[in-house]
């Protein structure tokens, strides 16, 4: 099957995802005692990246069972990312179902055990560094939500992907703190990470065969 057809094809399947993605993510933010924001890169957000990440994997991978397993993980991504945006929160009724459903799907790698130990390795490095920021800052520099996600992220992509998707993410956080400073014109505030981790695991994803 031609490839720009796959692309389109699945791009279509990718907006009806993100529209389950926004309605879910509106339901748990009530669930949290949170208020669901309607501004359009909320409530249009979630259909239109699921449709550009679903097109760029279906060309990419063709159709098959990874296309599938990575759409999957790709709705996981996009959720963590605006509703982290929105709310600065990264679920466990989300995260804890994709680390098992990462950890299960790397044992299938070759070795076995190398997505499991990353993802221990990531999540224990991530949560020396809020204490650490905790100590130096006395304040919040990484949330729990945070050493999860790379816990995750681990399990997810293994270790040299891992280390490329912390990477993205650091250079992606750093550009928008710049900005934030810039459009602020103050060094005060502080920005939500688990987006940025979860755009550098996507173009990880993406690079990935």
């Amino acid at each position: 099957m031609n490839q720009a057809l796959i692309a389109v094809g699945w791009a279509i399947v990718g907006a009806a995802g993100g529209w389950l993605v926004r309605w879910g993510s509106v339901r748990l933010a009530k669930f949290e005692e949170l208020e669901p924001g309607s501004k359009r890169w909320q409530v249009w957000g979630p259909p239109t990246a699921s449709a550009v990440v679903f097109a760029a994997f279906g060309f990419e991978l063709g159709f098959g069972w990874l296309l599938i397993l990575r759409s999957v993980f790709g709705l996981v991504l996009v959720q963590v990312i605006f509703f982290d945006f929105e709310h600065r929160l990264i679920l466990d009724r989300i995260i804890f179902p994709a680390m098992a459903l990462a950890v299960a799907a790397s044992v299938f790698n070759n070795p076995w055990w190398a997505g499991l130990a990353t993802g221990i390795v990531a999540g224990l490095l991530f949560a020396l560094l809020a204490l650490l920021g905790a100590l130096i800052f006395k304040a919040e520099a990484l949330g729990f939500g945070d050493v999860k996600f790379a816990a995750f992220m681990g399990f997810l992509l293994g270790p040299l992907p891992t280390i490329q998707a912390l990477f993205y993410g650091v250079v992606l956080a750093g550009l928008a703190s710049i900005g934030y400073i810039i459009w602020k014109r103050s060094m005060k505030g502080t920005i939500a990470y688990g987006p940025y981790l979860a755009a550098g695991t996507l173009i990880v994803l993406f690079q990935m065969r």
